[in-house]
């Protein structure tokens, strides 16, 4: 397996682990993980990751980015195969007894202050 292949599958697991446990869109993380860790153009990152997610949410928008030439249909999959499995995981850690509402807010802000100081600090 490639290693682009591999990436792009954990970029979909850690999106789909977030995504069960705080309920956000994938492309919170998607999105910039495509940009800052692959090197991807950020429309051709949200043309992607909204095909990742194409059902039922982005089927309009990833057309048009498919239509634009900015989105890698193989790379969507591969994430939204990512997704499936990583959200299952991340409900089922949110959902443990050790793990407080207070927890989740924490854990939820010091990820939000990660991707925006990432986003802020690094070209």
């Amino acid at each position: 397996m490639s290693n682009l292949i591999i990436q792009l599958l954990i970029i979909g697991f850690v999106a789909g682990i977030a995504g069960g446990l705080f309920g956000i869109g994938g492309g919170a993380i998607m999105v910039p993980a495509m940009v800052l860790l692959l090197g991807m153009d950020q429309k051709f990152a949200t043309g992607t990751s909204l095909a990742a997610q194409i059902l039922p949410i982005g089927i309009l928008g990833a057309a048009v980015y498919y239509r634009n030439g900015n989105l890698n249909l193989k790379h969507a999959l591969l994430i939204a195969l990512g997704l499936v499995i990583g959200n299952l995981f991340g409900a089922l850690f949110a959902n443990q007894a050790f793990v407080s509402s207070e927890l989740m807010k924490k854990l939820y802000g010091i990820f939000l202050l990660a991707i925006g100081l990432r986003y802020l600090l690094v070209r």
